[in-house]
């Protein structure tokens, strides 16, 4: 396993804990709004191997014991588990980013995570405007968390043209019965697509409308606006 980058310290990134955060290179998607879209469509070296990484998060464990798997996307890398696994026997709390569509890696990682975080990016019929073809595995992992024993959030960066009102009831009957919803806040600048440096992001008000509608499908609403 290697990756393009680590964040030594992170207060946000895992709820209720202190993280390292590290980020994995490459992505089946293609969202233009992505800001990590350097490790997505072209990452280069220099690369951190596991063992460089497990050396750096033993030499900070008295300070810091979660770790935040992100990317890019963790699970299209079929040796993920065994690298979580890994970090399990060392005795930190992971936590998984992703985006869902490689849910057989996923199933073999939910041993050795404490949470996973699952990208609820828009309606399924604007999936294909990020890359998707089709949806199915996205649908199987979501069916997958509301059904599991491990802690997860689904979640939403409210991209405007992505993420509008007409959108919410649709992605609502997606996770609809699950634990937790969570909206971020979109921030312009930096966009694999340009012309997303220059969306206005929406109102906090706008958002915490979008929180009422969705309330009426899981059992918490979370804002980070």
């Amino acid at each position: 396993m290697k990756f393009s980058g680590i964040q030594k310290t992170s207060l946000i990134d895992f709820p209720d804990r202190i993280a390292t955060v590290l980020f994995a290179p490459d992505c089946n998607l293609r969202c233009p709004f992505c800001h990590n879209w350097r490790i997505v469509v072209d990452p280069k070296p220099p690369f951190l191997n596991e063992g460089t990484v497990i050396r750096i998060l033993e030499k900070r464990k008295k300070y810091v014991e979660a770790v935040v798997i992100t990317g890019g996307e963790p699970t299209i890398h079929k040796e993920i588990p065994k690298f979580l696994k890994k970090l399990k026997e060392k005795g930190f709390a992971v936590k998984l980013d992703t985006n869902g569509f490689f849910p057989e890696v996923l199933k073999e990682c939910m041993p050795f995570v404490d949470y996973v975080a699952l990208d609820v990016k828009t309606s399924l019929e604007k999936y294909r405007r990020l890359g998707a073809k089709d949806t199915t595995d996205f649908l199987h992992t979501v069916e997958i968390l509301k059904n599991g024993k491990v802690e997860y959030e689904f979640r939403a960066t409210v991209v405007p043209g992505f993420v509008d009102k007409e959108d919410i009831q649709q992605m609502g009957e997606i996770v609809k019965g699950g634990k937790r919803f969570a909206f971020q806040q979109f921030i312009a600048g930096n966009a694999l697509d340009k012309a997303f440096d220059n969306v206005k992001p929406y109102s906090v008000e706008g958002i915490s409308n979008f929180a009422e509608i969705m309330k009426q499908y899981v059992n918490e609403v979370v804002l980070r606006a």
